[in-house]
């Protein structure tokens, strides 16, 4: 995956999160709807939950992309194993802001100066 596919991955993530908060906003109408409307609310928040799934899907999938394509460190087998088993999403969360959003920016490990040239070079 080269930097200009991981920045367009980033930028999906970062609209599809926009979209998350909607149906989390969505979700919390629902929930805190009146009582009477019972119907109406149950809608809201099943389409506040289909707005939710996509971002969590799609983080667990940007993770294991990464992870496969790009991690050079010396723990590299243990990452892939935690990023598939745990199921939690929060070592996820962790690997999103540790490891992705700086490769995107450009900085961290996954500095140009540091990247082997087979993957630099695209």
């Amino acid at each position: 995956m080269t930097r200009t596919e991981l920045v367009v991955k980033v930028r999906l993530l970062k609209r599809l999160g926009i979209a998350a908060l909607a149906g989390l906003l969505a979700v919390v109408v629902a929930v805190l709807g009146a009582p009477e409307l019972k119907g109406m609310y149950a809608g809201l928040a099943f389409i506040g939950g289909v707005l939710i799934v996509p971002v969590l899907v799609y983080t667990v999938a940007l993770c294991i992309w990464h992870w496969k394509a790009r991690y050079q460190g010396p723990h590299s087998n243990l990452w892939g194993v935690l990023l598939v088993v745990e199921t939690s999403g929060w070592l996820k969360i962790v690997y999103l802001f540790r490891h992705i959003l700086p490769d995107a920016r450009g900085s961290g490990r996954y500095g140009e100066d540091v990247l082997p040239q087979s993957i630099s070079a695209a």
